[in-house]
């Protein structure tokens, strides 16, 4: 990682005071006056902070070809934007921002012209920003630097704290301020009613679009069909069908081109595929409102977002394991080794098979399901898979260590997964890994 966590947590910081200062000042021109533009009561907007982050995370290696640093910025913030402004419409019931009348726009939350500023401030972050940024925070003394940063979060929490309780006293409705009080208490006492209604005011101000007297339904009717719709057990199940799906396509596929057979799992028990599960999850997620739209329309959009999640997933694992699932930089066309262009046509038609064919196919199998026995079935594979990924993920640290200066097993959890997952076995769940500095 080129960035240390000292660095990132500052880098995070001025690019949420950038980011409030921009909207804060564009909204002045606009309006006439000052207006907080930012969710929280400080000048802080977490979007622009973690949109900076993320950039110094996933796009160092993109600065000798600006071009697809500027895709990837627009790719990777727009991203976040749009899962901002679904989160938000969740809690409120209601739209922050509204882009439904501006062109080339999706659903509202995200639109090109934004898309397109976003990746000029990947070219700004990475050519000039960062550099400027710890420049400027390497005058500071380590140690005074980290005093400054405890105390900015601190406050920053608290303002996180204030805020969210103003968002969850809106959304339901609470009839006496007081039992929003009672309920925090035991997080903070600095909240009061009086502090709550401010945060409403001032939101109401900052964003003409929300209504406080409108909200989502506070009951529902009762469902008759289990994971009716795109609903969260309907994506965990086919989480787990697009995983061990994903898992037996990769490994008949290495078969055929290489003739051997070959473990394409992600994780030490059963055949499953991460990535192939959370692109099945991703492609649902975001294309579920058009899965009736033309071919053309869902693999355009399919090879976008497949080639961007493969691009990151890749990041992904060498940041945090140090390691290299897989390497195309012997095919044409490719980007870093991580992605190329033939697999990337390869993920806008596999989104175009899964949501014309697969997709309809299994919802009706899922919906199937009694509600009671798939809500269990649901949670026992959900543990089963979180309980995989943490060993997995232990087994994968270990072996890392295990290699070219051995760590010794000096506790027990290293004796167990030494014994359980040696290097024979790890070799052969992960045919194809390298380890990268």
């Amino acid at each position: 990682m080129e960035y240390s966590i000292y660095q990132l947590l500052w880098l995070f910081l001025c690019y949420a005071f950038l980011g409030w200062l921009s909207e804060t000042a564009l909204a002045a021109a606009r309006k006439g006056r000052l207006l907080n533009r930012g969710f929280l009561n400080t000048p802080f907007s977490p979007v622009y902070g973690l949109g900076g982050v993320l950039f110094a995370l996933f796009l160092p290696e993109l600065r000798d070809d600006p071009f697809f640093l500027f895709l990837g910025g627009m790719i990777l913030a727009t991203a976040l934007e749009l899962f901002t402004g679904i989160l938000l419409e969740k809690l409120t019931g209601q739209k922050w921002w509204d882009y439904s009348q501006r062109r080339f726009q999706f659903e509202g939350h995200i639109n090109l012209t934004y898309s397109v500023i976003w990746g000029l401030c990947a070219l700004f972050c990475l050519f000039v920003g960062n550099r400027l940024i710890l420049a400027l925070v390497g005058l500071i003394p380590y140690a005074v630097g980290r005093f400054i940063l405890l105390g900015i979060y601190v406050v920053l929490g608290l303002d996180i704290l204030t805020s969210l309780a103003a968002l969850f006293q809106w959304k339901l409705s609470l009839p006496d301020t007081r039992e929003l009080s009672r309920f925090l208490s035991r997080l903070t006492q600095t909240l009061d009613n009086a502090v709550t209604r401010y945060v409403q005011r001032r939101v109401t101000r900052a964003y003409p679009n929300l209504d406080p007297t409108k909200g989502p339904a506070r009951t529902k009717a009762a469902p008759t069909v289990f994971a009716q719709g795109c609903c969260f057990y309907k994506l965990a199940c086919l989480f787990f069908l697009g995983a061990f799906l994903g898992d037996i396509i990769e490994t008949i596929f290495c078969r055929v081109t290489a003739g051997v057979w070959m473990s394409r799992s992600s994780v030490v028990w059963g055949p499953f595929s991460i990535v192939w599960g959370l692109g099945a999850v991703l492609l649902t997620a975001l294309l579920y409102k058009y899965r009736h739209k033309s071919d053309g329309y869902i693999f355009f959009v399919g090879t976008v977002a497949g080639g961007a999640y493969e691009y990151f997933c890749s990041v992904f694992t060498e940041l945090v394991f140090g390691t290299v699932f897989w390497d195309y930089s012997k095919i044409p066309f490719n980007l870093g080794g991580r992605i190329n262009l033939l697999y990337c046509f390869f993920w806008g038609i596999a989104a175009v098979v899964w949501l014309k064919l697969v997709y309809p196919i299994l919802s009706r199998w899922i919906e199937k399901l009694p509600i009671r026995t798939g809500k269990l079935l649901t949670w026992a594979l959900i543990l089963f898979m979180l309980v995989n990924v943490i060993l997995s993920a232990l087994a994968m640290g270990r072996f890392v260590q295990r290699q070219g200066n051995p760590a010794p097993a000096n506790n027990a959890v290293s004796r167990f997964l030494d014994e359980r997952f040696p290097d024979e076995r790890m070799e052969r769940i992960y045919p194809n890994i390298l380890f990268v500095e």
